[in-house]
Formats: C-alpha cells, structure tokens, sequence
C-alpha cells in the first residue's frame, strides 16, 4: 500500500469546482442556492414544490458494527461508495451530518470522510461550517434563558424548578459543565437551582431541524417541545413561555440544507449532527427528501453502529412521511474492530492503540469478536432489509482475518462481503463495493418497523433491549417507572424510543465486548423530546455533555503565516 498524504494535506491540495458547478450537475438551479462563498452553499427549500412529483431513488444507509473509540471508517465508507457509483455512471448523492466541534477537538476526530474519501471544504465543515450548530446553540440558550426569566418575574405558569428539563448547551466538550448551580448573584440575577450544559449535537433542537419536514413543521416541533411541569404535573411548553416563535427565526437559515462536494467533485448534501448515542444520529429529513428527488442513489450514513444510529434511522426517522426505507443496509467492519471485540487488545477512549499487539495475527480473536459482526448482521435481517459487508482495509491487515470475516459475515447471511479501500484509492477503490451494493438494491425488501407506535412504552423499550442488544430483561429505577406513567397520562405513549445509551457496546456496559448475552439493561431514566417526537430511555451512565481527553485533539491544531490550517488530521 502506498503512503497516502495526511487527510488535511488531501484536502488541501484538491481542486475544488465552484459549488454552482456542482449544482448544475445535479438539477439545481442557480436561483435555488445561497451562496456561503465559493464552495459551499444552502439549498432553497422552495426546490421541493418543483421536485414534487419526481419519482424517489434508491436509499442505502451505512452503518458500522459496534466500534473502537476512534470509529472504523463509516463516513470514508459512505462518501468511497458514493464515488463508487459515480465511477460506475450512476447518478449519486451522498448526504451526510455536520460535525460537532465536540470530537474535533476531542477525541474521535472530525466527520469528513479521509484519505481520498473526503467532502470538502474540510476545514469549514469541521469548524464553523455554515453556522448551523451555532443557530442550534442560540435557539436552544434562548428558551433556557426564558425558563429562568419566567421564574424570575413572577412565575405565572406555576413552573416546578426542579422540573425543568431544558439545559443549556455547547459546541465544545467541557465534562465542568455536566452539573452546575445558576441564579447565585443576588435576588436580581436569577433563581439558584442546579442544571447543566448538554453537548449542542445532544439537544433536542438538533434532533428536531434533523426531523422538520418544512418551516411551519419546525415551528410547531419547536412549540411542543416539554420544558417542565407546573406545580400541579401539567406540562409547560416552548409555546407556553411565547418562545418558540424567536426559537424558529434563528433557526430559519439552518433549515435550509448545505450543498459541498467531495474529493472526486460529486455532490453531498450535509445537513443538521445529533449524537446518536443521546439523540437520533441521523443527518435531516429534508436533505434526503431533496437528494432522494434529484439522484437514483443516494447514500447516507447513520452514527455509531447498527444498534445504535441505524435502529434509530429505521425506527424513528423513516417514520416521516416524506420518507421511505431504504433500498438496502451497508456494515463497515474492520479486522482491528472485530480483534478488540474478540479480547485481542484493549481500546480505552483517549489512550492510543498499541499497535504492535493490533496489527499481529490473531485468528481466535477475530473469530470471537466476529459473533459482534454476526449480530448486527441477524439485526439488520429482522428488519426486512438485505445487508452488504464492507470490510474498511488497513496497510497491516493479514487476508487470512479478512478472509475468516468474508466466511462468517457470508455464514450469517450478508448478500456479499466486499473489502473497501476507498481510503487509499478513492472511487477506484469503492467500485467493486458500488457493484455489490448495486445488485443488493435488485433485491425485494421486506421493511417493517421493529415495534407499533401503540404498543406501551415499557413493551418498546424491552422490545430493543432484547431484539436489538440481546438483553435478557430489562430493570427500571424507581424514577423511570414512575416518568413513564406519568408520560402515558398526558398523552405521550404512543412516540417512538430514541435509547440514549454507550455506543461501545451492545450493551449498557462499555466494557462487554462482542455479543454480550444474558444481561440486564439498567434504564436509570427516561427524557422527553415531545418536539422531536421521541422519548429517550438513560441505559446505565450515559453522558450528554462529553469531557478531552488527556491530550485533546485540539493541541495539536495551528495556523500558519499564511492562513493555513495545520494539525486537523
């Protein structure tokens, strides 16, 4: 395998077409765009009234088995894909997150792809962008400010303060702001009560411009969203405190999808970032519903593994009405995920990996962790849906661990099992993956729901926890038994589970590797986003506001005289 550039050097050195280019290819019209410079725009929602009639194109989701803390290559996956297909002549969308600066200065790293497989610009997208999470920011902070003002000047809703449920949030992770104590300047600056800062990407609001259809949808998810109760149980509401009309004014523009392109000048629509081990994990509605009528193929990607964005994709936004299921489900694996899972090696988050002990054969290992490669794959089945394993390759692989995932994937009935090097060869190397996602596309599916939206939240929530992660039971805490029926008497029992839990594991515990069996999920409690339209089980410890590491990803960030960014992967 040859040396490939570093992922911003890559970046650097492409040449770019101007992004009205990039439209005109695709169907868009220049009066369509807004322009955010030369490479980088925002899609006019109005395209939509002239699309409506266009016949929907093929929809493949790509998502992981469970992975290391560093991720095994989901987004290179989706984007090499894509321009697989584009080497193959087809017509071809990607449409992918925007990154949380979270773990680009974090641990995990940005969210634009890498090696040859990238969407550029790749320094805007994983900063600033367009200024989307910041609006996210600025709506969410404005209806915690109203919270508190309202109980400052009088509190004529009769709000409970140790109700309120609305945080206030950050784009950077900062574990000093999980819990903290506001309102302690004197009777003029506020009400003291314990609160806390979420993460911007774990916020309802984000999942809820992931899941707006248009702008008077957004209006009224903004409206619903549950911001406490009042002293008798009765919900107060965005739209009770007159603030959800201001929430969707600095909304407004990040509605509108971005339009970029990638290494290989193919398009991508890159739109909205919820977490998907807190929130649906799932780039927007609107920007599949723009590139589902403008492509034959569009290809997305759902965060973290299968359990997690992928079940949340198929359970919670496919729901939309403007939707459909996808044509098909592709599982990126790697020889180093499915060697950890099998006890080869440790991976502790914020540690580096000992690679000597990750690249040395290890055949039992990878047998073992590969049960955690089968279970996704018998998950994806139940629901209807065919499956192709992509196998992401790196320099140090030894073929006969790839050649045991090709037989055991095959031995739990994946379609095909192809090894990705997209990284390294770009499109040229996603070809062979584009033909066996082709063929899979020609299969029938047989989509159905993992459970009815009628069915009693406990029922849901024991239904993932045993068919998903392979629990053998569930256990609530005294807190979440009594929100649950609380939530069913005001009318909430019939939204869907968003499972907020570790992406580590199949289970709650990030320590239990593979396919955990015979365990029993811990639900410690349960949240509503009555706006986004879920509600969202804690399995065990979750975190919403994420901490650095020992040596965040941040330092090693700089500019040059020049301008140039340096140290961003």
């Amino acid at each position: 395998m040859k040396k490939v550039p570093s992922d911003i050097e890559i970046a650097q050195s492409a040449k770019l077409k101007p992004i009205i280019e990039i439209a005109r290819q695709i169907g868009i019209k220049e009066d369509e765009l807004e322009l955010y410079g030369k490479y980088k725009a925002k899609i006019s929602l109005s395209i939509l009234e002239r699309l409506k009639d266009r016949p929907l194109g093929r929809y493949i989701d790509v998502t992981a088995v469970t992975p290391t803390p560093l991720g095994e290559g989901k987004t290179v996956t989706t984007i090499g894909l894509s321009l697989g297909l584009a080497r193959l002549g087809k017509r071809v969308i990607t449409t992918l997150r925007e990154p949380s600066m979270g773990p680009v200065f974090g641990i995990k790293g940005g969210a634009a792809g890498g090696g040859y497989s990238q969407v550029l610009p790749m320094e805007e997208i994983n900063l600033h962008f367009t200024g989307d999470i910041h609006a996210v920011g600025a709506a969410n902070n404005l209806l915690a400010a109203f919270v508190d003002n309202h109980l400052l000047k009088g509190n004529k809703l009769k709000i409970d303060p140790d109700s309120i449920v609305v945080r206030r949030v950050l784009d950077i992770s900062d574990r000093a702001l999980r819990q903290i104590r506001i309102g302690l300047g004197g009777p003029e600056n506020g009400i003291p009560r314990d609160t806390g800062f979420d993460i911007t990407a774990a916020s309802e609001v984000m999942a809820i411009l992931a899941l707006a259809e248009d702008l008077s949808d957004l209006r009224k998810r903004l409206g619903r969203m549950f911001v406490a109760s009042t002293c008798d149980g009765a919900p107060v509401t965005a739209e009770d405190l007159k603030c959800a009309g201001a929430m969707t004014v600095l909304l407004k523009d990040a509605l509108k999808p971005n339009l970029i392109q990638t290494t290989e000048n193919t398009p991508c629509i890159m739109h909205a970032g919820p977490f998907a081990n807190i929130a649906h994990g799932n780039n927007s509605v609107l920007a599949d519903m723009i590139a589902l009528r403008l492509a034959d193929y569009v290809v997305t990607e759902s965060g973290f593994g299968a359990d997690c964005g992928m079940e949340k994709l198929l359970d919670i936004k496919c729901r939309a009405k403007a939707l459909k299921p996808p044509d098909g489900i592709v599982l990126v694996c790697t020889v180093k995920a499915l060697k950890m899972h099998g006890g080869g090696f440790q991976a502790i988050p914020g540690r580096p990996l000992d690679m000597e002990v990750v690249k040395k054969k290890n055949i039992d290992a990878v047998k073992k962790g590969g049960e955690n490669l089968t279970k996704h794959i018998e998950n994806i089945k139940s629901f209807g849906l065919p499956v192709v394993v992509a196998i992401n390759r790196f320099a140090y692989d030894i073929e006969e661990e790839i050649n045991l995932i090709k037989e055991l994937a095959k031995g739990s009935g994946a379609k095909d099992v192809i090894v990705s090097e997209v990284w390294e060869k770009g499109g040229e190397g996603g070809r062979e993956l584009a033909g066996a996602v082709l063929k899979m596309c020609e299969e029938k599916q047989n989509f159905k729901f993992l459970y009815p939206l009628d069915m009693p939240i406990r029922e849901k929530i024991e239904t993932i926890a045993t068919k998903i992660y392979g629990a053998r039971s569930v256990e609530y805490s005294d807190k979440t038994e009594k929100k649950i029926d609380y939530y069913t008497k005001l009318g909430y029992g019939k939204l869907p589970i968003n499972m907020a839990k570790t992406h580590l594991s199949l289970s709650h515990d990030p320590s239990l590797k593979g396919r955990p069996r015979d365990f029993i999920l811990p639900i410690e409690d349960i949240r509503i986003s009555a706006g986004a339209g879920f509600l969202y089980p804690i399995c065990g410890r979750i975190r919403t506001m994420p901490g650095l590491p020992s040596v965040p990803a941040g330092t090693k960030v700089d500019i040059e005289q020049d301008g140039r960014v340096v140290g961003l992967f």
